[in-house]
């Protein structure tokens, strides 16, 4: 029917049952939230994705047989993939860092409020940020200590290629701002600002706005 709003499908993936009722729960008790199907493992993902067409995954990281730094790279690599929203106890670690490297859009811890787990569905299926600035900060700092000059310089040449309003929207991004927050701060619109984010992947030769920070961090951009 012309005008309703769109119905965002979310997977849930957890091996405990109780985490995946509570998170369940609280989806659904937004009216543009459909939780289409669950799995209890990393094994069973690629299955559900084919299976139940989500938007967006919810992916715990820690499972008992096969991970979900595994299951967010297999799921990744499908045709049309769904998006991927990392679930850890912790904040920024390496098991989180190794999720956004195979292809997840961003974390949330299991303590965040319903409000911030909401938000982060709505704002990953409009292509915006799923990472908070602070978050954004900590995920940098760990790539920062760890980088070789190898890495910086390939960020540096790629970051080269990309016009200046192209190079303003990267450090917006690695500074955590949101879609709308950098068509603000720039004086642009909302589409103007994807435009740009979706030039700025393909000449970086990067699938998110995660892998955008980092690479805008190794070529020293933010600093």
């Amino acid at each position: 029917m012309a005008g309703m709003p769109d119905i965002h499908r979310i997977l849930l993936v957890d091996d405990d049952p109780l985490v995946r009722s509570g998170l369940r729960l609280l989806l659904t008790s937004d009216p543009g939230i459909e939780v289409v199907g669950e799995a209890s493992d990393g094994d069973e993902v690629v299955e559900a994705v084919q299976r139940h067409a989500p938007d967006v995954v919810l992916m715990d990281l820690r499972m008992p047989r096969m991970d979900g730094i595994t299951a967010t790279r297999a799921v990744r690599a499908l045709p049309n993939p769904p998006q991927v929203i990392a679930l850890t106890t912790w904040d920024v670690d390496d098991a989180v860092l190794r999720s956004l490297d195979a292809g997840a859009e961003g974390f949330l811890l299991k303590t965040s409020s319903p409000a911030e787990i909401i938000g982060a569905v709505r704002a990953v299926t409009a292509g915006d940020a799923v990472l908070s600035p602070r978050s954004t900060r900590q995920l940098l700092d760990h790539y920062r200590r760890g980088d070789d000059r190898e890495g910086r310089e390939a960020a540096a040449a790629a970051v080269a290629e990309l016009t200046d309003r192209e190079r303003a929207v990267a450090v917006a991004v690695g500074h955590g701002l949101s879609n709308a927050e950098i068509a603000e701060q720039l004086y642009v619109s909302a589409a103007t600002v994807k435009a740009h984010l979706s030039a700025i992947q393909t000449k970086l030769g990067v699938r998110n706005r995660v892998q955008i920070a980092v690479c805008a961090e190794r070529a020293g951009l933010l600093r």
